[in-house]
């Protein structure tokens, strides 16, 4: 849970300094591909943040590996633009779920 709060907090520390900053909620448990891919860089940026902490082991150290980060990105970045109607949620499963 403290990786969660940290990821939030690392990518919400921006956002918030900011005058644009949106107060949208994302609820990635409706969210397709496609309207991930479509989501401006902000949105993207909090979303792969929180997967990443999400997909992480509950023991795991609170490092934030950022080879693994770009990787995985990109890899759900080409699954979701060649599965732009799968969910979100059931794209980073298969990709990351164990």
């Amino acid at each position: 849970m403290k990786k969660l709060v940290l990821a939030f907090a690392f990518c919400a520390l921006p956002l918030a300094a900011s005058s644009g900053a949106r107060a949208d909620k994302i609820d990635l448990s409706t969210t397709t591909c496609a309207q991930f891919l479509e989501s401006d860089k902000t949105e993207i940026m909090l979303t792969l943040a929180w997967l990443d902490a999400y997909y992480k082991d509950v023991d795991a150290p609170p490092v934030i590996d950022t080879d693994k980060f770009v990787e995985n990105a990109g890899k759900l970045g080409e699954y979701c633009a060649a599965n732009p109607s799968i969910g979100l949620i059931t794209a980073t499963d298969e990709l990351f779920g164990e």
